[in-house]
């Protein structure tokens, strides 16, 4: 069933769209440099400091996107939305943290970026990580790669098909959860994997080695290190989006007609006398918003 246009807090214009495209393909290198990368090339001879050029790189980047986007419409509505959306996703983090990878903060990224669009959904989870970290004292050279794993997360949410609604909506944005909360733990397994060294050598990156070797010791060690936690993250983000994903989605839309984003203020004539409208001092009709003067 359609139901009604859906509302855009932060509208992805053709800037914005240029500086997620840079950001995201800077992102698959910062992630996927140790299978992108060349045997012989100076990436490979500089594994250990790979990271951290990305990380700082990623930093300014997420700025960058984060500016455009906030250039197409991040106004005063929006931006106190956003407060509201990732203060309460910072907020939920804690509640699952060290038990078998159970976030709910995932949940809230999956129906905000649904309901408010993928332009607010990169800002809200970037975001949302960054506020996190400062309230966990997780902050270090792997929060940029998880500012930007998780706006892509809650970005992926609101490029789903727009028309469904009820429960086939819901069973979507679980199933989106639960793929999208695995795929989040493998790319996050990238930002760490190429640090293990000699000491964990059979799962191990091996630089120079050749990719389909250093790939099963990749799949070996996301198996052996990060599986459970990230079933628990994906199992716990449909549970919540099949039980409270209705009630919550319908809160998120009306707030956000409330909102009234794609609403542009404008100051309407007073007429007078008859209907005509007034005129000023000098003889000219007065100023409107909307239709000029």
């Amino acid at each position: 069933m359609s139901g009604a246009r859906p509302v855009r807090a932060v509208r992805v214009g053709r800037r914005s769209a240029v500086a997620l495209g840079l950001v995201a393909a800077v992102g698959v290198v910062a992630f996927g440099w140790p299978f992108l990368a060349a045997p012989d090339s100076a990436v490979h001879a500089h594994a250990q400091d790979a990271p951290w050029l990305f990380a700082v790189l990623l930093v300014l980047l997420v700025g960058v996107a984060a500016a455009t986007l906030a250039e197409s419409g991040l106004d005063a509505k929006a931006v106190a939305m956003l407060g509201v959306l990732a203060a309460t996703g910072a907020a939920l983090r804690p509640l699952g943290a060290g038990t078998a990878g159970l976030e709910p903060m995932f949940f809230l990224m999956v129906l905000s970026g649904r309901v408010l669009g993928p332009g607010f959904g990169f800002v809200l989870g970037a975001v949302t990580m960054f506020a996190s970290a400062l309230l966990t004292g997780g902050v270090g050279p792997w929060l940029p790669f998880q500012m930007l794993a998780m706006g892509w997360f809650t970005l992926g949410a609101g490029l789903l098909p727009e028309r469904l609604r009820g429960a086939g909506e819901r069973l979507l944005l679980a199933g989106y959860g639960f793929l999208a909360a695995f795929a989040y733990g493998t790319v996050m397994n990238l930002a760490g994997w190429p640090f293990l060294g000699e000491l964990t050598s059979s799962v191990a990156f091996v630089p120079g080695d050749p990719v389909g070797e250093n790939l099963v010791r990749f799949l070996a060690y996301c198996l052996a290190t990060s599986l459970g936690w990230d079933l628990g993250r994906a199992v716990l983000t449909a549970v919540l989006t099949l039980t409270l994903g209705g009630t919550l989605l319908k809160a998120l839309r009306r707030a956000t007609r409330r909102a009234a984003f794609d609403t542009r203020p404008g100051f309407a004539a007073r007429t007078g006398p008859g209907g005509a409208a007034p005129v000023t001092p000098s003889g000219a009709a007065p100023y409107d918003a909307e239709r000029g003067p």
